[in-house]
């Protein structure tokens, strides 16, 4: 595994197919430079209509977003990663999480659009902004593509 001083990579995961994808270049990335791996992901309260704020229970909410999250590094990188996987569930706007998190790291990591992308864009509003933003090289992974290339 990585120690404190390899290159860490940081990697944006929402559960979308070009999340996923991003996870599996992530963590190929990783392996390769023997670097370690921070998977984000971030929640949010759901929008509130007119005046109407639901009530959540945000541990309860937290502790859906984590197990999810759990769900989708097992499906993706199976139960004994070949990395240094280090999970962070936070609560706030995906792209400015991403941004933080990935203060001082060697690369970040993004899919090309996420659950919150409309039908037919190129790149999501999140990848869009920690493109623009992001005080480390980005790569934008796009899902469907061809693994081995």
């Amino acid at each position: 595994m990585a120690g404190e001083d390899s290159p860490r990579i940081v990697v944006g995961v929402d559960g979308s197919e070009p999340s996923k994808e991003a996870l599996r270049w992530a963590a190929r990335q990783a392996e390769l430079v023997g670097g370690s791996l921070d998977a984000v992901v971030a929640w949010e309260y759901p929008p509130s209509y007119y005046g109407w704020v639901p009530e959540i229970d945000v541990a309860k909410f937290h502790e859906q977003s984590d197990a999810t999250f759990a769900g989708t590094l097992k499906e993706v990188l199976g139960s004994e990663p070949t990395v240094e996987v280090r999970r962070h569930v936070r609560e706030g706007d995906p792209a400015t999480v991403l941004l933080d998190v990935a203060n001082g790291a060697e690369l970040l990591v993004v899919g090309n659009r996420g659950h919150g992308a409309f039908i037919g864009a190129l790149l999501g509003s999140v990848s869009f902004r920690c493109v623009h933003h992001a005080t480390c090289p980005v790569v934008v992974v796009h899902a469907g593509g061809d693994r081995d290339a």
